[in-house]
């Protein structure tokens, strides 16, 4: 009741006092504002997707245009059109989306929002569905090691997402769709420039599913009953002298119910709602009652950007970034309680110095700081009597942690030819936990080099290799161990230190076609330290430990990332985009000889995109196609009818996906219908365990629904509608 107290008023607040302020983009904040409030309004053909010619980092672009290639309700759907990003299930029960960008899980990717860390810790297994597809203008993937200026959290990479603007000449937006599975989305925007100086823009958001789904018939819903909420809203101001301030502030609520499903006399699907969900009676049943899911997220952050310029020609300027996100996590898994909340703050102080167009470099001071307080309570039927707490004291309590660090970073340009990015911070990691006071960590040298070369306006080649440090919260990383009632062993409470080096490059052709080109990257990271969360360490446990904690000469982590990218323009509007990806992950484990390929990661991905267009636009047809490679999975999923076995290894099946949609362009008004896994395929036996007839016994050790490899719903329609209202003089 508190958290949306301090939502509500927070809000009146922004709306009232007309106070927030903006994100610091160290990249072009001080730059000419094409957004202008006197801007003409004009329409183009935007591609779907565009790889950067000019920047010196590998960045992979997708437009707004792709972004309504398909439903795209959240962040979690806009990366189908990419064979850099995938997306899957933490579990079959909490419809918690996580990512893998170079093999590895989203994690290790630095999510930043207009160049703000975000993301991370509690918001983090279900961050992705809290940013609507529709209140992004773009998407910014960025491989390797990118800049330090934000922190080096980015091991694999960063992808930075850009939100309508205050300054966007559409005074409302609206969007509303609907799924067959019920899933309903519905968003709104309204930009507006209250004078020459200050801008806003109001963003909305609700959705919901709210008809639980079992179509594979294994007693559990398909997806979670959700209801969620979320408000925005951003300011910009602009003053003649060139300083820019920008600030906002978002509040979310979300709800989310899963788990095994009951049924009424008349064979309807019912789920058990919240206020019914009763843990201490689960307890009392001896986990014979239904197993249930329930998950509250509510959280509210607010950002402050601020940039001046100290001279006539900005070619000297400082900026500050500041940042607070409070979030708290109320969940419920069967027989665990887990409930926690966190405070984070950043600070960001920047000094840039532009000495001539060749010579640029930037230094500063940040800060970062989490803090936790969690509570667990687990439960597993062990011996007698049915259930015996875990031993799970470690996580209890509060949690915090900092990183202080300084940087600096060198940009050296010889006109489009050449271009060098050198950069280095140093970071003191220092944690404080319960009844321990503070002690120092560890100070983490993160050097970064990247450097791109043009022989030609046709070509340009890049290389990039960079160290990465983020701090570990196993079981918040790994939200779906809960979806299990496997006992938990090892360094689980979280504070390890993770470190990797990424080393890559990426060559690009240009074809002398609009929009055409071709390229191919590969990347290395290679981990110094990591939390491996081990299914394969013993019966009914899941373990966790750090890498050197193996054996020296047993104590490697990596992978390999090779990518080829191909797009061309045969006929005009008519668009052809192939990407194909092998990935070569392997890891020590603690029971395994020598290297294993990581589990759950599909060695490979290909995706065929088309778009064809009528004249105007008035007509747009898109169609995808993809094709899922196999992964390794672990001994106890064997018996699954889609598993097979190869070299003592089991290994999942390779299976398609099919997305089109259709989109009719009035002025104004664009309608647009689609459908989703055209060919309907599902991946079987989600939950393992062992069964009493057709039911699971969720109160047994090997229960597990928390390892998912494909897709977990059929094939779906949807059909919306886009309302955009052009500001007119």
């Amino acid at each position: 009741m508190k958290i949306r107290i301090f939502t509500i008023v927070s809000l009146l607040c922004a709306f009232v006092c007309g106070a927030q302020a903006q994100q610091i983009d160290t990249t072009g904040i001080y730059g000419d504002r094409t957004d202008s409030l006197g801007a003409a309004v004009f329409t183009q053909r935007q591609p779907g997707k565009v790889l950067s010619k000019y920047t010196p980092n590998r960045v992979e672009t997708i437009t707004a245009a792709g972004l309504c290639k398909m439903a795209c309700c959240n962040l979690a759907e806009s990366f189908e059109n990419s064979a850099s990003v995938t997306v899957g299930y933490s579990d079959a029960v909490t419809g918690a989306r996580q990512i893998k960008l170079l093999g590895l899980s989203g994690i290790y990717t630095q999510m930043l929002d207009e160049n703000r860390p975000v993301m991370r810790g509690l918001s983090a297994p279900f961050g992705l569905g809290y940013v609507p597809g529709q209140w992004l203008e773009s998407i910014q993937i960025a491989k390797g090691a990118t800049s330090v200026i934000n922190g080096v959290e980015s091991i694999t990479g960063q992808i930075n997402m850009e939100h309508r603007k205050p300054t966007d000449e559409v005074p409302l937006f609206i969007n509303a769709s609907l799924m067959s599975d019920t899933k309903t989305d519905f968003n709104i925007a309204s930009s507006l420039q209250l004078n020459e100086s200050w801008s806003t823009v109001l963003l909305g958001h609700v959705s919901g599913n709210f008809m639980g789904m079992d179509d594979n018939g294994d007693g559990f819903l398909d997806d979670p009953l959700t209801l969620q909420y979320n408000l925005s809203n951003r300011w910009l101001y602009y003053a003649p002298s060139g300083v820019q301030v920008r600030f906002g502030v978002r509040a979310i609520h979300d709800t989310r119910r899963g788990g095994e499903a009951t049924h009424t006399e008349d064979m309807k699907l019912k789920m058990r709602r919240t206020s019914e969900y009763d843990y201490d009676a689960y307890l009392s049943s001896a986990g014979t009652a239904p197993w249930g899911s329930r998950i509250s997220n509510s959280s509210i952050d607010g950002y402050l950007k601020v940039g001046v310029p100290l001279n006539e020609d900005n070619s000297q300027n400082i900026a500050m970034v500041l940042d607070y996100n409070y979030q708290d996590m109320n969940s419920y898994f069967g027989a665990t309680k887990f409930l926690a909340d966190q405070h984070s703050g950043f600070a960001n102080l920047l000094y840039q110095n532009e000495l001539s167009e060749s010579h640029k470099f930037t230094v500063g001071a940040s800060a970062m700081m989490d803090f936790y307080n969690m509570g667990l309570d687990r439960r597993l039927k062990q011996t007698l009597p049915p259930f015996n707490y875990e031993t799970l004291s470690a996580i209890n309590g509060w949690k915090n942690f900092y990183t202080v660090g300084a940087f600096g970073e060198y940009t050296y340009h010889f006109e489009e030819k050449f271009s060098l990015i050198a950069g280095l911070r140093l970071d003191a990691n220092l944690a404080s936990l319960s009844g321990k006071g503070l002690s120092t960590k560890k100070f983490v040298p993160s050097p970064r080099l990247t450097l791109k070369y043009m022989p030609d306006k046709s070509v340009v080649i890049r290389a990039n290799v960079g160290r990465g440090a983020r701090t570990s919260m196993p079981l918040i990383d790994n939200i779906g161990v809960f979806s299990t009632s496997k006992k938990f062993t090892g360094d689980y409470a979280g504070g390890l230190l993770e470190d990797a080096w990424t080393v890559g490059g990426n060559i690009t052709y240009y074809i002398p076609l609009e929009g055409s080109y071709i390229s191919f990257d590969y990347f290395r990271s290679q981990f110094v330290d990591q939390m491996i969360v081990d299914y394969e360490h013993g019966f009914g446990e899941i373990d966790f430990y750090s890498l050197r904690s193996l054996p020296k000469g047993c104590r490697r982590s990596f992978t390999d990332s090779y990518q080829l990218d191909f797009s061309i323009e045969p006929v005009e509007r008519f668009n052809i985009t192939l990407t194909a990806r092998y990935t070569n992950a392997k890891t020590n484990l603690k029971d395994k000889t020598g290297l294993v390929e990581r589990p759950l990661t599909s060695r490979y991905k290909g995706v065929l995109n088309l778009q064809y267009a009528t004249r105007l636009n008035k007509w747009i047809f898109d169609f995808t196609a993809s094709v899922n490679g196999p992964c390794r999975v672990y001994e106890f999923m064997k018996d699954n009818r889609q598993i097979k076995e190869k070299n003592g290894n089991y290994y999942s099946t390779v299976y398609p996906l099919l997305y089109a949609q259709i989109t009719k362009r009035f002025k104004g008004v664009d309608i647009y219908v689609g459908a989703e896994n055209m060919t309907n395929f599902r991946q079987k036996d989600l939950i393992s365990g062992s069964k009493s007839g057709e039911k699971y016994l969720t109160n047994q050790s090997d229960f597990d629904a928390s390892c998912v490899w494909g897709p977990i719903m059929g094939a779906k329609v949807y059909a919306g509608v886009r309302f955009t209202l052009w500001k007119t003089e």
